[in-house]
């Protein structure tokens, strides 16, 4: 027989972590994993703003490989699909319970626009962490990176406290949203593989708020990308005469200016917001005779032409738009043509304006405001968002996309000088996510099978 061996101190405190090893669980089961830890959270959206995806030569193979590795460390399976040659688009799946459920699109773009570096404080594929702000400067940081980025760090995070979807949820981050997304989200929208995903609805791009309520849009306006050109008789830099080209030109600039004016001002009154009207503004000027100093100073130019960035909200009546052109921006009586470089409709397949529907009257929109309450968040009053993003070629689909990126009191700083995200409101908008991804994937009453999907 063993002789009994009496307990040390040492003895006893070692039994004692021996048996906290086995009782206590592991960080993934307790306190979510512990790659999640704030400052690798941060370090993993540092990773994404570093990779420069500026148009119009972005990087999208390397941002391709990124997000694919990160949608293997959390074990989603993951696909690049190039509908155009050199430009992926990543799809991610994270698998439903019910996968007959209509499924929920997470949808971000990963091209940003180009920077200006000497006109930066920090440079702009940094992501410089400022200390004393917590503020994280680079391009995208706003316009959406973070959002691609918060949805992956949501489905982490769901996933390591055991969360399981009962809809299947899709992440797509496409290319090309800056330069018109024809090669990315449209060709998406309308292929075989958007086709097998039936999605229900989809989550896009927002603005950041100053405020502390968030900003969720309903709809966009959208670009008409209008050049008009005056021709006329060249004529000496000295002689006055009617009808030059840059005469003409000039009047056609005169009278967009004043069409601009009238609907800034209701801006400026509070009459409406910025979505709510059309906006006009010039983004070339273009005249002259070239020399090898400059230009030919001494000979009146026989063509001259501008371009103008015009949107137009789905609330607006583009025909009369279109007439006002006609008659009095580029008038054939006074020798002007106009063309469209870009002329997005402001209706669906059916004719009818895009505007995805808000409150009570959509679930999908009940749901979103219940699930950024639960995350201490607060939604605003739906807007037109005044620019345009991929959701259009979801709306044109019949489907409901609502834009949100949760950035408040924070200014709105994107394609600007210096974009930044403080640390903690990204930190808070992953949060955020986190409910919006609970709330929509176990919803039994919207969508709750594809006949149903047009009631939404």
């Amino acid at each position: 027989m063993a002789t009994p061996i009496k307990p040390t101190s040492h003895t006893l405190l070692c039994f004692c972590y021996f048996l906290l090893l086995f009782t206590i669980p592991p960080p993934s089961a307790a306190a979510g994993d512990s790659s999640s830890s704030p400052s690798q959270v941060i370090s993993r959206f540092q990773q994404y703003l570093q990779i420069n995806t500026a148009q119009p030569t972005p990087d999208y193979h390397l941002a391709a490989e990124f997000l694919i590795s990160q949608a293997d460390s959390i074990s989603l399976p993951s696909r690049s699909i190039e509908f155009v040659h050199g430009k992926p688009l990543v799809l991610i799946h994270w698998p439903g319970s019910d996968p007959d459920l209509p499924s929920i699109l997470l949808y971000s773009h990963t091209d940003v626009v180009p920077a200006e570096p000497h006109k930066w404080d920090h440079p702009p594929f940094s992501a410089h962490l400022d200390p004393s702000s917590g503020r994280i400067f680079a391009r995208g940081s706003q316009d959406m990176k973070c959002v691609g980025m918060q949805y992956l760090e949501a489905a982490r995070r769901l996933k390591a406290s055991g969360f399981r979807p009962r809809r299947s949820v899709y992440l797509a981050f496409s290319p090309d949203e800056e330069i018109g997304g024809h090669d990315g989200a449209e060709k998406f929208a309308y292929s075989d593989v958007f086709d097998a995903l039936n999605v229900g609805v989809v989550l896009d791009e927002g603005l950041a708020s100053p405020g502390d309520s968030y900003r969720p849009f309903y709809a966009e306006r959208s670009p008409w990308w209008l050049v008009i050109k005056a021709v006329g008789a060249p004529g000496h830099g000295a002689k006055l005469y009617d009808n030059s080209a840059v005469e003409n030109l000039f009047k056609s600039i005169e009278s967009i200016r004043r069409f601009r004016a009238s609907q800034f001002d209701l801006v400026k009154a509070g009459l409406r917001a910025e979505g709510e009207v059309i906006s006009v503004n010039m983004a070339f000027l273009k005249a002259g005779t070239p020399s090898p100093t400059g230009f030919v100073m001494n000979l009146q130019p026989s063509e001259a032409e501008a371009g103008f960035d015009i949107r137009i909200p789905p609330t607006a009546d583009p025909e009369s738009l279109e007439r006002r052109i006609n008659e009095e921006w580029a008038p054939v009586s006074r020798n002007m043509t106009f063309q469209f470089k870009q002329k997005a409709s402001v209706y669906d397949k059916e004719g009818k304006p895009m505007l995805t529907k808000t409150g009570s009257s959509n679930p999908w929109w009940m749901l979103l405001e219940e699930a950024v309450g639960k995350a201490n968040g607060k939604l605003g009053k739906p807007e037109i968002f005044p620019a345009a993003t991929d959701s259009r070629y979801f709306r044109e689909r019949g489907l409901p996309a609502i834009g949100f990126s949760p950035m408040a009191n924070t200014p709105v700083l994107l394609h600007d000088h210096n974009e930044f995200l403080s640390q903690a409101e990204y930190l808070k908008g992953i949060e955020v996510y986190e409910s919006i991804i609970r709330a929509f994937t176990s919803s039994e009453h919207t969508g709750a099978s594809k006949d149903h999907k047009d009631e939404l």
